[in-house]
């Protein structure tokens, strides 16, 4: 799919106005979700260069539109709030109390918006010992424990990227936190402040890990479980040509399917009883001797729309190319770039990327003009270098 004109968003949160101050990382991503499903998202980038961690052709800007705003000015500030009063949501990703010393706290933006939801995204919280300090993904995980079960036995923990932290505990549980709190206030509740922190979020996707050590059924130490790549028949293989296979044959009748379809085991090697945890490293190695006897591609032909649940380990690059991902039209092309579609899908309100990343400042006339400012007052706060 190709479409570079920006189009009227259709999403299900079509009629929504987002504010987003803008940051880096999860914040961004929360935005870019409510965008994607259709809300009308605008940035409030710096008047001065960015930071270079988050450029403007970050894909994470998409589907919005931007203004520069000198935050630290009194002007400044009261465009903000003049954004905030028309909003139905604000997101901000800042160490706590920062956006009190800029005036545009939960106290100050629900003085002239009532029925605001104000997101708030930091990794730690909004409270506690580390509340007011530094941190990154990896550190979030490696306080919740997420961390500590990352890799394989006997070896360090292996960060995750910020794939875990970040954007699945931090950002996709802020904009879950904004849509509900929206829901609250279009039956009648106020506006809140939603505090979403990384290590709440992390937390509470570690929830199944939990309950297993609470039945018995999940050890402490790393890569010795069913699902953290301690069982042969849940991991990945290298192959002849280098490249890997990922193997989730979890239940009997997906493991006896790729034991029929792979021919396994070699010869010379012994089908163990695969629920014993005392086999499980000799199986792994009689595995490991047949994975290695064909390429990559070759076992995922041979496996291709069976139901022995393994697939193809693929790189970035090669991820848009596959062809179930082609047929279902995960990856998109808009603006000549390539990048992940909007997610979930809707039947009736369906969503789509509508615009990439604008330049910090791009629409800052079209969207002051809108909250009520005239061409005289706007050119005088570029002129006081309030906006750019």
């Amino acid at each position: 799919m190709t479409d570079d004109a920006p189009t009227a968003p259709v999403g299900p949160l079509t009629g929504v106005r987002v504010v987003e101050l803008a940051g880096i990382g999860p914040g961004p991503f929360t935005a870019m979700m409510l965008a994607d499903l259709g809300a009308d998202v605008v940035r409030v980038d710096r008047t001065t260069p960015a930071d270079l961690l988050s450029p403007p052709e970050d894909l994470l800007n998409r589907n919005r539109r931007s203004v520069a705003v000198d935050l630290k000015s009194d002007a400044g500030r009261e465009v903000v709030l003049a954004l905030v009063r028309g909003a139905d949501a604000l997101i901000e990703g800042y160490r706590p109390g920062v956006t009190e010393r800029l005036g545009l706290g939960p106290r100050e933006c629900l003085a002239v918006n009532p029925r605001l939801v104000y997101g708030r995204m930091t990794g730690w919280g909004q409270d506690g010992p580390y509340a007011h300090t530094a941190g990154h993904d990896i550190d979030y995980l490696a306080l919740t424990g997420a961390l500590h079960g990352i890799g394989r036995a006997g070896e360090r923990p292996v960060p995750p990227m910020n794939l875990l932290g970040d954007f699945g505990g931090g950002g996709m549980m802020l904009a879950l936190g904004i849509v509900a709190a929206l829901y609250a206030v279009r039956a009648g509740a106020p506006g809140q402040v939603v505090d979403a922190a990384i290590v709440d979020g992390v937390s509470v996707l570690s929830t199944q890990v939990h309950a297993l050590r609470q039945l018995g059924m999940w050890q402490d130490p790393r890569g010795v479980n069913l699902l953290d790549g301690g069982a042969p028949f849940y991991d990945t293989y290298e192959c002849a040509d280098g490249r890997h296979l990922a193997v989730g044959a979890l239940e009997p009748r997906f493991y006896d399917e790729l034991v029929r379809l792979t021919g396994f085991p070699l010869a010379g090697d012994e089908a163990l009883d695969r629920h014993d945890p005392a086999n499980w490293p000799a199986l792994r190695e009689a595995w490991a001797r047949l994975f290695r006897t064909r390429t990559r591609d070759e076992w995922a032909e041979l496996l291709a729309g069976s139901d022995a649940c393994a697939a193809p380990v693929l790189d970035w690059r090669e991820a848009p190319e596959h062809p179930h991902l082609r047929a279902r039209g995960t990856f998109v092309e808009h603006a000549g770039v390539i990048q992940p579609a909007p997610a979930p899908r809707f039947s009736a309100t369906p969503t789509s990327v509508r615009r990439p990343p604008p330049r910090p400042g791009e629409h800052t006339d079209e969207l002051l003009a809108e909250v009520g400012f005239d061409a005289e007052r706007i050119a005088a706060l570029r002129a006081a270098g309030a906006v750019a």
